[in-house]
């Protein structure tokens, strides 16, 4: 008597045959250069991208969790409320504020930061897809954001998706944020300014062109910055970004390193029509870019592609996704709800929990017996793995984002309680404090509504925890909120481009004029504040105050300004806590271009 595997293997040797990927289809009116890539790739990994400097597209789509997001952020889901079934596993994005970088609390996460309504996408086989995002939403025509024109008539999902998330408040913006300000804000950043280890690729193009006026001439043919070109070159990077050296792809072209035998039959088993793993996860891409309500929630949750159409057939629909590198991801079902393949294949297997309202009739149909689980898991976790995506190898490779590095500011003391017990609390994350960040802000929650409140400066852990006196004052404020810890506020504090600040660290407090706090005031806890320069080839001459590169009469009116006793300040170019003869000297001695 034939065993179920021989059934399944003889079932599916006939169908199987040598399936490579096709070429990348590229669209007519947005041809690949080497300029425009390495733009593109320079604009995905560039934290300076969002409001905030915090988030950079690569944030939330990393390549060594298959072009997915490795970070666990929690989505209370359609019911607001927390830790229960409707709850996603979505990317961290930002800190919702007003659009004058003001924070405020969002009706979901208050003054968290907020976390978006599906998981990340992987950027597996996006090349090919006519539609991008669960639900579809970005379509093959792209749109200038800005115009309404037409910009590609047909094949540019790529460049509908990338220009989304820039402008989602929820993900890398403030509210209302415009076209007009990112464009702006390009023209004088400093491309990956707040980044480390760039890849060789991405250093030798900022070699030769150091601004992004200069990489949009050389990719456009001259300098100008829009939300067309914006996602015109990071459209041609993703089309750069083909798994296509699997296992899987070296048994098919003959090559050495292909499938192992236990690998071979699970992929045999995975294409039988028994088990219909490949109706919908069809090879070489691993998906037929359909759109399936597999059953995995109630539709009333999140209605998926319907949202798009209006097509009451497309209820809970969402878009098949590739299955290359699926090994890699920590996350898995457009809700992120299913944490590992072994989860994966008990709900195919009938093993957990469906819905059944509009459930695609496929999924009833399934046939996947348990010895098919160890052979299948090994093709997909390590036959459909590119190890150049797992190791982050070219052209999948990154920088280290700023996100990535230590936390600052950093939590390094406790706060006092006020009005009700509350202890006010600084909002994080902050925007980075790096040199030149006009941008910077400190944002408290947590204290007493409509209540004065300052933020105070320390030279020294030592001097704040005993209360000394501080260097720097903002403020005061009124809170915005009312009542007992509703109470919230921002305070803006431009930091000077000036390297001299690199050698300073200062530990920052806010304090709220409170009756029922000790002394009449309650503390948020203490901060450090580590002012950095992530790319030390920016303002990093002595005495070039300015930022100009050059020493020379701007720098010298910025010293004669700030004259006399000047703590913290960035003409104090021996940080002695004043301005006077000896920064002179060591200015003069400077003078000259650097």
């Amino acid at each position: 008597m034939k065993t179920i595997t021989t059934i399944l293997l003889c079932a599916t040797a006939s169908s199987l045959h040598a399936q490579s990927l096709p070429p990348v289809p590229v669209p007519p009116e947005n041809p690949i250069t080497e300029a425009k890539r390495a733009l593109g790739k320079i604009l995905f990994w560039d934290t300076q991208l969002s409001s905030d400097n915090t988030t950079a597209c690569g944030t939330c789509h990393q390549s060594s969790s298959a072009g997915a997001d490795p970070r666990f952020g929690y989505n209370p889901g359609a019911d607001g409320i927390q830790w229960n079934s409707d709850d996603i596993i979505g990317s961290p994005g930002v800190v919702d504020s007003d659009s004058n970088g003001m924070y405020v609390p969002n009706a979901t996460f208050d003054l968290l930061t907020q976390v978006t309504a599906r998981a990340a996408n992987s950027y597996g086989m996006i090349q090919y897809a006519p539609e991008l995002f669960w639900d579809g939403r970005a379509s093959s025509t792209f749109t200038d954001p800005e115009t309404g024109a037409v910009l590609i008539a047909s094949g540019g999902a790529l460049e509908s998706q990338a220009v989304e998330p820039l402008m989602g408040s929820e993900e890398m913006a403030h509210q209302n944020r415009d076209w007009n300000s990112l464009n702006t804000k390009l023209v004088t950043a400093k491309p990956m300014a707040l980044a480390t280890n760039l890849p060789s690729d991405m250093a030798q193009a900022l070699a030769i062109h150091s601004t992004y006026p200069e990489l949009f001439t050389e990719a456009f043919g001259d300098a100008t910055i829009n939300a067309g070109r914006i996602g015109m070159a990071i459209a041609t990077y993703e089309r750069t970004l083909v798994a296509d050296d699997t296992p899987y792809d070296r048994t098919q072209n003959g090559q050495a390193g292909g499938l192992t035998p236990d690998q071979e039959q699970g992929l045999q088993m995975f294409s039988s029509p028994m088990m219909l793993c490949s109706e919908c996860h069809t090879p070489p891409m691993f998906t037929d870019f359909t759109y399936r309500n597999v059953g995995l929630r109630p539709i009333a949750e999140d209605a998926g592609r319907f949202g798009v159409t209006k097509d009451i057939n497309d209820r809970g629909r969402f878009k098949v996704p590739s299955l290359r590198n699926v090994g890699l991801k920590s996350t898995f079902m457009h809700n992120g709800r299913l944490l590992s393949l072994d989860n994966v294949l008990d709900f195919y297997g009938g093993n957990t929990t469906q819905f059944p309202e509009n459930q695609d009739p496929i999924i009833g149909q399934i046939f996947l017996p348990p010895m098919a689980i160890v052979p299948i898991k090994d093709f997909l976790a390590n036959g459909l793995t590119d190890a150049r995506v797992r190791d982050e190898l070219y052209p999948f490779d990154r920088p280290t984002l700023i996100n990535e590095l230590a936390q600052n500011p950093l939590p390094v003391g406790t706060g006092t309680a006020g009005s009700g017990g509350f202890i006010p609390a600084v909002i994080a994350p902050s925007a980075t404090p790096n040199i030149g960040n006009t941008d910077f802000r400190f944002g408290i929650k947590n204290a007493l509504g409509q209540a004065q409140a300052s933020i105070v400066l320390y030279r020294t852990q030592a001097d704040a925890e005993a209360m000394g006196m501080p260097v720097v004052t903002l403020g005061p404020i009124t809170l915005a909120g009312k009542g007992q810890g509703r109470g919230y506020g921002t305070i803006h504090w431009p930091i000077e481009a000036n390297s001299t600040l690199l050698a300073d660290s200062l530990y920052a407090q806010w304090i709220v004029q409170d009756s029922n706090g000790s002394n009449g005031e309650a503390r948020s806890e203490l901060v450090e504040v580590s002012f950095y320069e992530v790319d030390p080839t920016s303002c990093n001459c002595p005495g070039d105050v300015t930022c100009d590169s050059i020493v020379g009469v701007s720098d010298l009116l910025a010293m004669i300004d700030s004259w006399g006793e000047c703590d913290f300040c960035g003409t104090d170019l021996n940080n002695d806590g004043a301005v006077n003869v000896l920064d002179l000297l060591s200015l003069i001695d400077n003078w000259g271009g650097c």
